[in-house]
């Protein structure tokens, strides 16, 4: 084996990563489990616990310490079907956004061909903008599109003489712009929120942004939070030394009414952060000079928790100093009145939020804290003194005047700055503000949502609206703020058009069933590969446990999330690393009947099986691409999951399993690769595919008939997120009547209702396309109050909603027009796949033919057995992970017949073989390694279809059967087809036939 050094050291450094990557789960799962025996089942307690030690040190590797809350960014996340939370989708409101931009025109035709465009949308690949343009230009108006855009806040961009091109550009650049300003926005609002582990991104080529909130069970909250307008206002400042006198009081008001009132609660809430408040002293030692208990010692817990008494305003919060030239701590000027530790800012905003301490702070301030942590200490936020103004706002100017802002360098200072454009209105009012701030150098406050993201010194008047703000940023820093500067111009909104709600229980109860079917997944494969490859089997379970390893290690690392389908892909994943030990010992196995020694015949069975292995991997690598880029949701993950795998798969199986095979050759130690009762399994295999092939075509014209017959007369059940609507999944203390459930709830929503068992007999899943073209507040919570209405007419049957899904119709048409895509594309790239590695159509046209059929005929059973199996039979984005899931496997099976007759081919003196015995020969030769290969992935899909939970159990059945059917294609259909395509030619490679044409 060469290079066998090189392929020790990346085992050992892909190790070393990996254990690395997942050491901060394990490190945060063991603070958890602190925090909840500390809490004793208190969830108030148990996250104030977590709250007061994010910021310590909680991992320390010698070289490097990580912080509780830097641990918990790096571990391996659980998605929501997991762990339970909300899943929401944003949709920005292209069509506000292209109104607003031309000032809400009362044109008939612009609006019209609007009105069009957005409705075009929903079943078209193209954007608003883009229908938007064409409809107008077809619909016979006589004025430019430029005339509507040229407005005074857009005449940096557009003028009544620009093209169409330009005015499309300009819609194009502000719909950009508004997506990912949008995303800015709601980011700090969810940081705000206090998720643990937030997800949101942009759904690339769309204009939504999705959004989850694993652990979040207020939905209500969200939903405010979320589609609220952003507000960016600026608001002038008081000076640190014009607030300390007041921080200063109201540290004494709560030394005496904090003591008087409770003591004892004070002195437990103060005693816990013993180590946080040490931390604190150590760093700034700010207490002595400016908090009074001067000459108090420190270094007890006991003195610790005396002064933090005497002083608890200033315990928490420490005023912002700088140190003087004769040494001492001065009060810094500026609008900054203090620094808290991020653990520390709900216990500063509890103080100030009480009655004797909101009674002594002026109506005309505001303390507000800073959108991110110091760069000095980044466990630390600062606190702003804002200076409210009279009026309804309190700010002296909004955001709605700023027409452009951008990240720039200052190459005078060497520092990164923002350069910020208003309008006319507004540069006429910044004029005012900043010859009034310039005359003491006071600081302007740029608020977003009540929080502060910049607070820069004016140093003169600046006239025409143009400014540049200078400070102490990063690059990232000037990005950030240029966003949220656009963002108080955003002139379209946000609106939810579809959320996931799991409830912690059902989440418990996927996780149990995702951690079961995955070891029971990973001892059926092992066991049957020792009982049928014997030593050999040993090999290939230690590469399998390797490959689970590294596939768990590398998604850490990657910080990806862990879905229920994510697990299915790892269990699946665990399928795919035995096919390819498969090929190699079935090989390995034909090399020792040809008499060859046993070392001679790992190292040519590893050769020779190559080719197959990384065909067939690569084709249902490029399936898992396409899933990445047209799935969404859970399905990202299990497209994730499976293109990782393989990758781990080829790696554990080539690299890991040779270098045991090598490792035992040194040692002298025996290897078997079967047993006797499995040494000849389909050795001598002579069936006669070709002579029959016409009776499997018989088979499999009826199958598509049938099917194809069913499709179209008694179609489908359409998943939610393929018709749109709303689904829930309720749980009832005891088994209730389908009938009795569906005919309640038709009543009370007046239209047709879906109820089916989900998983046990208690439990139902229920549809309602009930105002399904609404996705307001108010939709939702009449529909929920419908639903609860007709539940809770089962009488003496307490019912529980444990999930819930909206999905809106515009999201609904795009989901299905993607799945659709994804299942054409997919077919295209692995014929186009199998054309560049086989040089000849019709291995790919066989291919086709193959595939289709299978997908035919799953469509075709789902559609025969709804209704009929105890389990949801939805056509959902799931089955269509499934499907491509199925002909990515099909087609695997079949690259490695093909494989096989392309070497059968390649022989000397092949063209003058029958090459219908040729055909069924290389059917024969891999029959073997396709029926175990098929059997393990098999045993596999049944574990998880048993124990996977309700939740993919569908998916599961789906890829079950589908495996079945595939395999059957793979031998009957796919190579007689070539055949048949290639009867009567010279069907060898290229260079063969140059060959032949020379020599005569």
């Amino acid at each position: 084996m060469q290079s066998k050094g090189l392929i020790k050291f990346l085992v050992v450094i892909v190790t070393l990563t990996c254990l690395f990557s997942l050491s901060f789960t394990f490190v945060t799962r063991k603070v958890e489990r602190d925090a909840v025996a500390y809490a004793g089942g208190d969830i108030a307690k148990e996250k104030a616990y977590l709250d007061s030690i994010a910021g310590e040190t909680v991992y320390n590797l010698g070289f490097a310490k990580y912080t509780y809350r830097e641990c918990k960014s790096y571990e391996l996340a659980l998605g929501l079907d997991l762990k339970g939370g909300m899943n929401v989708t944003m949709e920005i409101s292209l069509e506000e956004l292209i109104k607003n931009l031309a000032n809400n025109p009362k044109d008939e035709k612009f609006n019209a061909a609007l009105t069009s465009a957005v409705q075009k949308s929903k079943s078209s690949n193209k954007s608003v903008v883009d229908l938007f343009i064409d409809e107008y230009k077809t619909s016979g108006a006589s004025a430019s599109l430029a005339s509507f855009f040229a407005t005074k806040d857009n005449v940096s961009f557009i003028k009544t003489t620009s093209s169409d091109a330009d005015v499309k550009s300009f819609l194009q650049k502000e719909a950009d712009n508004a997506i990912q300003n949008s995303y800015k926005v709601l980011h700090t609002r969810i940081d705000k929120f206090g998720v643990a582990s937030p997800n949101i991104q942009i759904q690339q080529g769309t204009n939504r942004i999705l959004i989850e909130l694993p652990g979040v069970n207020d939905e209500a909250r969200v939903r405010k939070l979320l589609q609220g307008s952003a507000k960016l206002e600026f608001y002038d400042t008081h000076d640190n030394h014009q607030v300390y006198p007041l921080l200063e009081n109201i540290n004494r008001t709560l030394a005496s009414t904090l003591a008087t009132a409770a003591p004892a609660t004070v002195k437990e809430s103060t005693a816990k952060d013993t180590t946080a408040a040490d931390s604190t002293k150590k760093d700034d030692n700010l207490l002595a000079n400016l908090g009074g208990a001067k000459g108090e010692s420190k270094d007890s817990a006991a003195n610790l928790a005396s002064l933090n008494a005497q002083n608890p305003l200033f315990s928490v919060l420490m005023p912002s100093v700088y140190q003087a030239e004769n040494g001492q701590q001065q009060l810094a000027p500026g609008a900054q009145v203090g620094i808290a530790n991020l653990k520390d800012t709900a216990r500063v905003n509890e103080y100030l939020a009480r009655p004797e301490i909101k009674a002594q702070i002026p109506a005309n301030l505001k303390l507000l804290w800073s959108v991110k942590p110091e760069q000095r200490n980044p466990n630390f936020l600062s606190l702003y003194a804002i200076k409210v103004a009279p009026g309804e706002t309190g700010s002296i100017l909004t955001g709605d005047v700023i027409t452009d802002a951008t990240p720039n360098f200052d190459p005078t200072n060497n520092a990164p700055v923002v350069n910020m454009t208003m309008n006319s209105v507004g540069a006429r009012e910044w004029r005012k503000i900043t010859a009034k701030a310039a005359q003491n150098r006071d600081a302007i406050a740029i608020v977003l949502d009540g929080v502060v993201y910049s607070a820069p010194s004016v140093n003169q008047e600046i006239p025409g609206g143009s400014s540049v703000i200078s400070g102490n940023f990063t690059i990232e820093d000037t990005k950030d703020l240029a966003n949220v500067l656009k963002a108080g111009r955003l002139p379209t909104t946000a609106k939810i058009v579809e959320e996931a709600i799991v409830g912690p229980s059902l989440g418990q109860a996927a996780i149990d069933a995702g951690v079961n079917s995955a070891v029971i997944g990973i001892v059926v494969v092992m066991i049957f590969m020792i009982l049928y490859y014997n030593r050999a089997g040993w090999a290939a379970n230690i590469a399998v446990i390797f490959n689970v390893f590294f596939l768990l290690g590398i998604l850490a690392s990657l910080n990806a999330v862990l879905t229920l389908p994510g697990i299915a892909g790892i269990v699946l994943t665990m399928g795919t690393a035995v096919d390819a030990n498969v090929l190699i010992y079935e090989r390995i196995r034909e090399e020792l009947r040809l008499g060859k020694t046993i070392r001679q015949a790992i190292a040519d069975g590893y050769k020779h099986a190559l080719p197959s292995i990384l065909d067939s991997q690569i084709t249902t690598f490029l399936v898992g691409v396409v899933l990445f880029f047209f799935g969404s949701g859970p399905i990202l993950g299990f497209a994730t999951t499976m293109m990782i795998g393989i990758i781990t798969s080829l790696f554990t199986s080539i690299f890991i399993s040779r270098l045991i095979f090598e490792f035992m050759l040194e040692k002298d130690i025996k290897i078997n690769v079967s047993f006797p009762w499995s040494e000849n399994t389909l050795v001598n295999a002579n069936f006669q595919f070709i002579k029959k092939r016409k009776v499997f075509y018989s088979i499999s014209i009826v199958a598509v008939i049938i099917s194809l017959f069913f499709i179209f007369t008694k179609g489908f059940t359409l998943g939610v997120d393929f018709q749109g609507g709303r689904t829930y999944t309720v749980a009832y203390d005891k088994p209730v009547d389908l009938e009795e459930v569906r005919k309640n709830l038709d009543e009370t929503f007046q239209s047709t209702t879906e109820v089916k068992t989900f998983g046990n007999s208690n439990q139902v899943r229920v549809t309602t396309t009930y105002h399904i073209t609404e996705t307001s507040d108010d939709a939702d919570q009449e529909v929920l109050g419908k639903l609860n209405e007709g539940l809770s007419k089962i009488s003496g049957n307490k019912y529980e909603i444990l999930s819930s899904q909206k999905v809106g119709p515009s999201i609904a048409s795009d989901i299905k027009g993607r799945a659709t895509w994804s299942g054409v594309l997919s077919i295209i790239i692995i014929a186009a796949y199998i054309l560049i590695r086989f040089h000849k159509w019709q291995y790919s046209v066989g291919a086709a033919i193959a595939t289709l059929h299978d997908a035919i005929i799953l469509l075709g059973l789902f559609s025969i057995l709804d209704g009929i199996v105890p389990f949801s039979l939805d056509i959902d984005q799931h089955f269509v992970a499934a499907i491509l899931t199925v002909i990515a496997y099909s087609v695997n099976d079949t690259v490695v017949v093909f494989d096989r007759l392309r070497e059968f081919l390649n022989r000397p003196n092949a063209h003058n073989e029958d090459f219908s015995g040729t055909v069924n020969h290389a059917i024969n030769s891999t029959l073997s390694r396709t029926i175990i290969t098929s059997l393990t992935i098999i045993f596999v899909l049944a574990v998880l279809f048993i124990f996977g939970g309700e939740v993919i159990r569908g998916f599961s059945f789906a890829i079950l059967i589908g495996i079945v059917v595939g395999t059957y294609s793979s031998v009957v259909l796919a190579a007689t087809t070539v055949y048949d395509l290639g009867r009567g030619k010279h069907f060898t490679t290229p260079k063969e036939a140059k060959v032949k044409v020379v020599t005569p």
